[in-house]
């Protein structure tokens, strides 16, 4: 015997009263076998019982997110089976939330986790065609929730759920005035022997009221009494609420007051079960054969209740979407961390790898050396002694004569500097480093000539190169600057140096363009990169805030001209005169 406390939690007032009754026995079956649910499914998955727990709680947004975990769990295990029958019960929640196209979403990717082969599965396929029927019959796509009645007949493990689906059908039928092929499906029902009182009351009511539907001038009353008193008896509230609503529709065209005593009768009932879907029926029929007076009493009521009904569905819908989102969201992050982590390792291998195999190729390139140098020795020892010593000599004296009183005239500016400028101390420290390496190769420094300002300005935007960012100087050449003072070259170098610090730190530009143009009485230089825009409103910083003050000085301006999303552009000009 299915246990009646399931009934009493899992079916919140969600759904149309034609179909409540009918869907709530189907899922009565899933309830019963979520009480030995930990036979079927993997070891230590805690998320899948933590998530029954919170369900038979009522607290469906912690089911949810569990189930949600329970189900990538089981993905990650390879285990098809307990992923789907997660999403199955996440569509029940998400139903009952009235999210029918997210419930719908949900149970269509639950069919692909389940084998239609597999007689263990047939259950979870049945009850999930009965999901995906029944949010389309709320979204009023009859065609396909008759196709999927169909289907959960097909999987249907025994006659009691069976009659449940073809119920359900015949409120299909009934929603698409196919009164005639309702009735058949009722009477089918009606004349299976020994039938539960409670199933035949609501297949006799249901009936009843689909031959009075067909044909006005049928007596329904005796069906619909007959029904409502084996309700009355067996205290099913929910069957009542269903027959009083069948009563209140049949007496509403010909007995007023009737019609009106029945709906009262329902709003008690629906109280009482804490249908607020059932409240709002009730209190439109109310508001609809109720004297002006009480009308506007019922009207207040339906008002407030279906706007605070509203304003639940939107917020658990934006809940449950908040949900699905951050755990995967998550999981696409967790995933991204772990190929990283892997692609990592992988290049770590390769390096050891390589690093191995140089190792060994220069072990065996030393040994032969070392032997082929050993043969050589004694002829080349001498010769070699000589060349060394006058290498060193030549080298000491271009050392002293270079170096060390290079690095001296920079110890010197150091010592008397109040504030010491890195970037330029670096320019410094690269020309000694340059001087020095020439030295090492053997170079004759007597023949370097010293380069004009373009070529400064080539090697400023050399050093800012990189893989990712292309840096080009149009229209400088050596010609271009031999009428600019010494001064504003100074300065510009010093702007165009700072404008590259600022891009290399923030633009993350992949193309920076530098456009010179000169004219009688100014000098223009035009910046522009791809890269992420300049913030609106744009305040700069210290550094940009020097570069704009050293062109001040010169008697020009700067603008930034572009602020946007992508890309930059700043414009300089200079005075020449």
């Amino acid at each position: 015997m299915v246990p009646v406390y399931c009934l009493n939690y899992l079916f919140r007032p969600r759904f149309l009263r034609w179909t409540l009754i009918g869907f709530s026995i189907v899922i009565l079956f899933s309830c019963e076998e979520g009480t030995n649910h930990k036979k079927s499914i993997v070891p230590n998955n805690d998320a899948y019982d933590l998530a029954f727990d919170f369900r038979e709680k009522g607290m469906l947004d912690s089911a949810f997110i569990y189930f949600l975990e329970a189900k990538n769990v089981y993905n990650k295990n390879g285990d098809n089976f307990g992923a789907g029958k997660c999403l199955v019960n996440m569509s029940f929640i998400l139903m009952n939330m009235s999210d029918y196209y997210g419930a719908q979403e949900t149970s269509l990717e639950a069919t692909d986790y389940f084998n239609a082969d597999d007689a263990e599965h047939h259950h979870y396929l049945a009850t999930n065609y009965n999901n995906l029927s029944v949010a389309s019959l709320q979204l009023r796509d009859y065609e396909n929730a008759l196709k999927f009645y169909d289907l959960a007949i097909q999987f249907a493990e025994d006659s009691l759920a069976t009659r449940v689906y073809l119920n359900n059908k015949a409120v299909i039928y009934q929603k698409q005035y196919d009164y005639q092929a309702a009735i058949e499906i009722y009477e089918g029902i009606l004349n299976v022997p020994l039938l539960d009182r409670k199933e035949y009351a609501r297949v006799l009511s249901n009936y009843s009221m689909a031959k009075w539907l067909a044909d006005n001038s049928y007596d329904a009353f005796p069906g619909f009494m007959k029904a409502l008193h084996i309700r009355l008896a067996e205290g099913d509230l929910w069957g009542q609420n269903a027959s009083y609503s069948h009563l209140t529709d049949f007496y509403s065209r010909t007995k007023t007051d009737s019609a009106r005593y029945y709906a009262q009768q329902r709003y008690g009932i629906t109280q009482k079960i804490r249908s607020a879907d059932d409240q709002i029926r009730a209190l439109e029929k109310l508001i609809e054969l109720s004297p002006a007076d009480s009308s506007k009493t019922y009207f207040t009521r339906y008002q407030r209740l279906s706007d605070s009904v509203q304003q639940e569905r939107t917020a658990a819908k934006n809940q449950f979407a908040l949900i699905r989102y951050e755990v995967e969201k998550s999981k696409a992050t967790n995933l991204e961390l772990q190929q990283e982590n892997d692609r990592k390792i992988y290049q770590l291998g390769k390096q050891r790898i390589l690093i191995g195999i140089m190792v060994l190729l220069g072990t065996i390139a030393a040994i032969f050396v070392y032997y082929f140098q050993k043969r050589r020795k004694q002829r080349l020892e001498l010769e070699a002694q000589h060349r060394i010593k006058a290498h060193q000599l030549g080298t000491s004296k271009k050392i002293h004569d270079v170096v060390a009183n290079g690095l001296y005239r920079v110890m010197s500016e150091i010592e008397y500097s109040t504030a010491i400028d890195r970037e330029e101390l670096l320019d410094k420290l690269e020309i000694m480093y340059e001087k020095s390496r020439d030295i090492s190769h053997g170079e004759d420094l007597a023949l370097q000539t010293i380069t004009g300002f373009h070529q400064d300005l080539k090697a400023l935007v050399r050093s800012f190169y990189s893989p990712d960012t292309k840096i080009m100087l149009v229209g400088s050449d050596d010609a271009f600057w031999e009428g600019v003072g010494g001064t504003i070259r100074d300065e510009i170098k010093v702007v165009l140096q700072e404008l590259l610090v600022n891009m290399k730190k923030h633009s993350k530009a992949t193309v920076v363009i530098f456009k010179f143009v000169q004219t009688d009485q100014a000098l223009l230089i035009e910046y522009k990169d791809d890269g992420v825009g300049l913030m609106d409103p744009f305040v700069p910083g210290k550094g940009l805030q020097n570069a704009e003050n050293r062109i001040l000085t010169l008697g020009g301006h700067i603008d930034f001209v572009q602020k946007g999303e992508k890309g930059t552009m700043i414009q300089l000009f200079v005075p020449l005169s």
